[in-house]
């Protein structure tokens, strides 16, 4: 392909920015987006690969821009950006999913997560703002802290977490996060968007980060025990990734302006969920139980009434389907996620 070639394939297409592109959520979405748009992907690799998007950088309509977002982004200063005649085209959405996710490593990285949830959003939020961007935040059930009840938590639920914790840089860091997108959208009449992801699996997700479904994966292919940071009564739901990449490209396009819950309505208990990856992958590992360590974040189940009214989404792959696809992938690629 000739450079004019690829500079005719970038120009029919709208620009979106994507940060924190090589993590889990991010590589799956950027793979997803740059079907329809030109994508500028935006990660500084403290928790994302570089694995996840070697695909992606082959395409014409995809650059990748090595910067963290704690820092002011001149579009200016790129070269490569210019088949995307910004300056003509502007950038039509922003997401924004840089913010390091690993719960293990929550104090490793505590500044790192303050900051993108405080200076990287509003610096991301004032791009939105000289290009007149749709932006699309991405935030946690983990602003919602502990549930006050049993039942599904709805979005005008406030939260109950602790602001002095060993979690709180995220959990607290997210709730402000929204606090600012929030104010661009009253003060600036931006159109801003807030998705609060549950737990979500599949393939592409980091090993070892102490989330449930890679770990048991991993354990179950070696044969190890499968750790449950609870009793056998403990409940999750699961949301497979291209449910949820399809839930956020719908949200950008809709006329949403108030955060959304997007994440799986069935819960299971632990237990099942394991057992289920023990047979799909015919191993002889054991379920064993542990009390939680610091970490361990509770287990919230989203009520998504609003994105099935207002977005017309809800999760389509269930639990077997997208254990089996994660499974085939954690195999096929397990000592490129471990090294």
């Amino acid at each position: 392909m000739t450079i004019q070639d690829r500079t005719a394939l970038a120009t029919g297409r709208d620009n979106v920015i994507l940060t924190g592109a090589a993590g889990f959520i991010g590589s799956n979405l950027a793979a997803s987006l740059a079907k329809k748009f030109n994508v500028i992907a935006i990660d500084n690799f403290i928790t994302g690969d570089e694995k996840n998007i070697d695909q992606l950088l082959q395409l014409p309509n995809f650059v990748f821009i090595r910067h963290d977002i704690n820092e002011p982004l001149n579009l200016d200063n790129y070269p490569e950006l210019k088949k995307f005649q910004i300056n003509v085209q502007g950038i039509s959405k922003i997401f924004n999913l840089a913010c390091p996710t690993a719960p293990k490593d929550h104090a490793k990285y505590a500044l790192e997560i303050i900051g993108s949830n405080s200076s990287g959003v509003q610096n991301m939020l004032n791009l939105a703002v000289k290009y007149q961007s749709t932006f699309v935040h991405v935030s946690s059930q983990h602003i919602y802290g502990i549930p006050k009840d049993q039942n599904p938590i709805k979005e005008d639920y406030f939260g109950y977490t602790n602001p002095v914790g060993p979690r709180s840089a995220y959990d607290e860091g997210k709730r402000f996060s929204e606090t600012i997108v929030s104010y661009y959208q009253r003060q600036f009449g931006l159109d801003t968007k807030i998705a609060r992801v549950f737990t979500t699996y599949g393939p592409r997700m980091a090993l070892n980060e102490g989330r449930s479904v890679p770990d048991f994966i991993v354990n179950a292919i070696n044969n190890e025990d499968l750790i449950i940071y609870g009793d056998e009564n403990t409940k999750n739901t699961f949301c497979y990734i291209d449910d949820i990449v399809d839930g956020l490209i719908k949200l950008a396009s809709s006329s949403v302006n108030s955060p959304i819950n997007l994440g799986h309505y069935e819960k299971y208990t632990l237990k099942s969920a394991a057992e289920l990856i023990i047979k799909l992958t015919d191993s002889r590992s054991k379920i064993v139980y542990r009390n939680p360590e610091w970490y361990v974040a509770s287990y919230n189940i989203p009520d998504i009434t609003l994105a099935k009214e207002t977005l017309g989404w809800f999760p389509l792959v269930g639990l077997e389907d997208g254990f089996e696809r994660t499974i085939e992938f954690t195999k096929i690629n397990l000592r490129l996620y471990l090294s």
